[in-house]
């Protein structure tokens, strides 16, 4: 009998660090399961590049933020693959840019109800098929250097942020029980398509204040979700590993608050 692919869900699948995520894992040999939010040509094309590394791939527009939606994507996983997936990864996420006296209640609302809520939404909902699968598996949370250090213009970022670290701890004590293993996997400095718009001179700001001298590219932080997933962090959980070069082991931040 042929050997039953793992099979991984991946939030916020379509783009960045998410879509480097999802084409590592289905380079390891996982199906993938995946969301998007208003990205529809971007998750084609990346469900395209999985299925050419032989991964059965399905993905689906989900509002992680909205409970109804999370459940139907979750059962549309168990629909089209027949099981529960091993893995989930929450790395759907939104960022806003601006002083506390000035941040808008609207865009509070909606990052956390999409960075935090969301992860809280589709962890329940993954555990849940797990618990009744009576198997094992594995949670990573995606967080950032901001899950400990206070980033200026940042806070309502920093807030969900760090409150993805915390629930990352009490989801591994409640879990453990049942095999599940939860984790958090917080970036650095990560050069991508967003970033590289937000500042121009991204990688040379950021990277010489980095103990590596370098940004950190998506699959830097890829790989450390894979090995979080696979058997070799078998007795891992609770922790937050930070893939960022060193940076935030220094209290370095290049920019003032006002600026």
């Amino acid at each position: 009998m042929p050997v039953e692919k793992p099979l991984a869900i991946v939030t916020g699948g379509s783009t960045g660090i998410g879509r480097q995520i999802v084409l590592t894992l289905a380079g390891a040999g996982w199906d993938v399961a995946f969301t998007y939010k208003g990205a529809a040509a971007e998750a084609e094309e990346t469900a395209r590049t999985a299925e050419v590394a032989g991964a059965g791939v399905w993905q689906a527009e989900s509002d992680v933020g909205i409970a109804g939606e999370v459940n139907d994507f979750h059962d549309g996983v168990l629909e089209r693959f027949g099981r529960a997936a091993d893995l989930l990864v929450n790395n759907a996420g939104v960022q806003t840019w601006a002083p506390l006296l000035e941040l808008a209640e609207e865009d509070w609302d909606r990052v956390i109800r999409t960075n935090l809520k969301g992860c809280f939404l589709n962890t329940q909902a993954a555990a849940r098929r797990l618990v009744a699968a009576k198997k094992g598996g594995a949670i990573i949370n995606i967080g950032s250097g901001s899950n400990r250090i206070a980033f200026p213009r940042l806070v309502d970022y920093t807030a969900s942020k760090g409150g993805i670290e915390m629930f990352t701890k009490v989801a591994a004590a409640e879990l453990g029980e049942h095999g599940i293993r939860v984790n958090c996997v917080a970036p650095g400095a990560i050069e991508i398509e967003r970033t590289r718009l937000e500042s121009p001179d991204y990688a040379e700001t950021w990277g010489a204040i980095t103990p590596l001298r370098r940004v950190g590219q998506p699959q830097d932080v890829a790989s450390a979700v894979l090995m979080l997933a696979g058997p070799e962090a078998g007795f891992i959980t609770g922790q937050t590993i930070m893939v960022d070069g060193g940076l935030f082991c220094l209290p370095n931040w290049p920019y003032r608050p006002g600026q």
